[in-house]
């Protein structure tokens, strides 16, 4: 089959370059890149999926106040912007 394609300017090189080396034609050397990348989908695509399984752990942060601690982490966020605000000496 007879088609158009618009090939990267990198890969058209390095497929160039493959070409060359090997004494096979560009059209072959698409061809052949093109067989491999479908062969590997393939052989992703049959491959055994795999499944989280969820687990139940406990109460998130054991019932803990997380308000203070996020007001600290605030505090120390605004010191460290007021510190880079701050013309170097």
């Amino acid at each position: 089959m007879r088609t158009t394609l618009t090939i990267e300017d990198g890969i058209a090189s390095q497929l160039q370059d493959v070409a060359r080396r090997s004494g096979r034609s560009f059209n072959a050397m698409v061809n052949e890149a093109l067989r491999a990348g479908l062969q590997r989908g393939r052989l992703a695509a049959s491959g055994k999926r795999y499944r989280v399984v969820p687990v139940a752990m406990g109460d998130v942060a054991g019932q803990q106040d997380l308000d203070q601690a996020r007001r600290l982490a605030d505090q120390l966020e605004d010191r460290e912007l007021v510190r880079k605000a701050q013309p170097r000496k």
